[in-house]
């Protein structure tokens, strides 16, 4: 087990490269066993939850190769081999192959979603839609068990706006006979990456982009070649961190349609930001104000990038509020923010963060994707030395974030846990 250090205090400056979106990846690989050839997808983040999906696809018969950061899928020996555990408790997005499956064979038995624990995330809205479209679903031993004779095109509306959800029905809806309509359907770039993809395989859907979507089912789908977007929530923690500790730092790979809410609120702080359709470039001011943060549903300000933005607010001038309406659980990394000297507390559903407080390093656990991010930029901006563990979270997320961070000027590196430590960590 390693754990990353950070000396804080030094200056970003120069370019760094975003890599493919890592909610899209997560779809688009269980998205490619409904072809009946190979599928191509280039761009993928070299990413732990990408290269877990890939075995995934490998324990059901498909043959996948990688060539850097493409991978090929050839899915014509893939069967309904039940993913009861194992491998599919390691991230949250392995539900994916539910709707995969259900619409590729017609059955299926996944293992309850794992990944990071953010309070309760319900997947009744996947199944809703999984029974309008004709499957009976059960849960038993804790595995989702899904069959249909054939499944039907219906009209599905969401209770809540679920950008999983929106994808799995999506995913069965493609091969079910007749049309789907999912309403207050889920908006992100993400979703029509994925769309994107099944189209580009044969499937007939419109309205992606929209809260209305409708999908013509398809017999049968077809093998094809596919670029993954940029990642977006990648793209806004560097900026979160050029904001932070940057004097001029340049970030390549962007579609900035994608980034706009996290842009909108570093510029109400006073980061003097600059973008053209491929890139950002981040200038702070030598004083930032605190602002209010609310997160919602995509085009609003995304709920991955809360707790990075939370770090930022710290060296504010002034008071913020900080309101998650998405995952009101996602708190995890307040205490170990205190740890590092932070003025900051939670109050009913939001939290308060005073500032500008100079954060000091300080050893602090990383409890979930994004609060690993968070950490890493309250780290830049600490005095001394910050230890990070629950690096396993961070390394699903983050390509090369240590070789990246430093190519920037900033001191970062990762050393192997000591037994004791490695003890700690796993009694806490």
């Amino acid at each position: 087990m390693q754990k990353i250090l950070i000396e804080g205090g030094r200056p970003l400056n120069g370019s760094v490269r975003i890599n493919g979106a890592k909610n899209s990846a997560v779809a688009l690989l269980p998205a490619a066993l409904l072809a009946d050839s190979r599928v191509t997808i280039e761009g993928l983040p070299d990413i732990s939850d990408v290269y877990t999906l890939g075995e995934l696809l490998e324990e059901i018969g498909g043959e996948v190769s990688w060539d850097g950061q493409t991978v090929h899928i050839d899915p014509d020996q893939m069967v309904a081999m039940p993913l009861p555990n194992g491998k599919v408790q390691k991230l949250r997005a392995s539900y994916y192959f539910m709707g995969a499956m259900l619409g590729k064979f017609k059955q299926a038995v996944i293992g309850l979603p794992g990944g990071c624990y953010l309070g309760p995330r319900p997947i009744d809205q996947h199944i809703k839609g999984f029974e309008a479209l004709g499957a009976k679903v059960t849960n038993e031993q804790g595995a989702i068990y899904l069959q249909a004779d054939e499944l039907k095109g219906a009209r599905i509306y969401l209770d809540v706006v679920s950008v999983g959800a929106t994808i799995n029905i999506m995913l069965a809806a493609v091969k079910a006979k007749g049309k789907t309509i999912i309403e207050n359907a889920a908006k992100e770039p993400e979703i029509i990456d994925v769309a994107t993809l099944l189209t580009n395989m044969g499937a007939d859907i419109k309205g992606v982009g929209t809260d209305v979507i409708r999908i013509e089912g398809a017999e049968s789908l077809h093998g094809c070649q596919h670029t993954i977007i940029p990642d977006r929530i990648e793209a806004g923690t560097y900026a979160i961190a050029a904001a932070a500790q940057g004097q001029n730092v340049t970030i390549d790979n962007v579609i900035s349609e994608h980034v706009e809410p996290v842009m909108a609120k570093l510029e109400e702080m006073g980061v003097t930001v600059e973008h053209n359709d491929e890139q950002l470039h981040i200038s702070p001011r030598e004083s930032l104000k605190n602002v209010d943060l609310k997160t919602l549903v995509y085009p609003g300000f995304p709920t991955d990038l809360q707790q990075p933005f939370t770090s930022l607010l710290t060296g504010a001038h002034g008071t913020g509020v900080v309101t998650d309406t998405i995952y009101s659980a996602r708190l995890k990394h307040i205490d170990e923010l205190r740890r590092m000297n932070a003025s900051i507390k939670v109050e009913g559903g939001s939290v308060i963060v005073s500032g500008p407080t100079r954060l000091e390093g300080a050893r602090v656990h990383a409890s979930d994707l994004r609060a690993g991010a968070s950490l890493i930029i309250a780290g830049l901006m600490a005095n001394g030395i910050t230890e990070i563990t629950g690096v396993d979270h961070i390394d699903r997320g983050y390509e090369q974030i240590v070789e990246k961070l430093n190519a920037l000027g900033a001191r970062v590196w990762r050393e192997d846990m000591t037994e004791q430590e490695v003890i700690q960590f796993q009694d806490s």
